[in-house]
């Protein structure tokens, strides 16, 4: 329909598509001490997932933010009390400004969000076991103009992940050799 009024619209996959459910940037999973998953959240990640961009000039936001906008004619959620998603401008979504309206909070999600593994000791301790920084969000892609073949856009959604550094030892004993730092500074306290 878009397109018919003569606004610029692709559509666009985003592999490893999370869905964060309570919008605090992570996707969580919870585990009790044996191991066996608990299922205290909706969220989780999708194999692929696919919505519209168009091209927007953003006077409500400021000219920062004008251009390719997300809008999802599939939501999952509910926002101000509705099932719509967008417009979140591509821009605000790459530079983490998840305060600004328009679902801008669960599109970054969609295409950034940390997969978190918890431990659930009891209902008022829970200790973060794994963390996975790079899951979602890959080849996030549209169509080339002409051609059948995938333009990547990652880039435009989001900077290009941190590589991860090796310590040489293992976190059991990296954490060990926090506990005795610990121990030294309470000691000289």
């Amino acid at each position: 329909v878009l397109r018919c009024l003569g606004i610029p619209t692709r559509v666009i996959t985003n592999f490893n598509s999370a869905h964060d459910s309570n919008i605090n940037l992570s996707v969580d999973k919870y585990i009790d001490m044996s191991g066996k998953t608990l299922h205290l959240t909706e969220d989780s990640v999708w194999n692929f997932h696919v919505w519209n961009e168009s091209w927007f000039t953003r006077r409500d936001l400021g000219s920062f933010y004008d251009g390719w906008q997300v809008l999802d004619a599939t939501p999952q959620e509910k926002s101000k009390g509705i099932y719509q998603c967008g417009p979140a401008s591509i821009r605000a979504i790459k530079e983490g400004d998840v305060n600004l309206d328009y679902d801008s909070p669960f599109v970054f999600a969609a295409v950034n969000a940390d997969c978190v593994t918890w431990i659930r000791y009891s209902k008022k301790r829970k200790e973060r076991i794994y963390s996975n920084t790079r899951k979602i969000g890959k080849c996030i892609s549209t169509k080339a103009v002409g051609t059948n073949s995938r333009v990547d856009v990652t880039a435009n959604y989001k900077y290009p992940e941190v590589k991860e550094f090796s310590f040489g030892i293992p976190y059991s004993q990296y954490k060990n050799s926090l506990m005795d730092d610990r121990k030294i500074l309470v000691t000289a306290v």
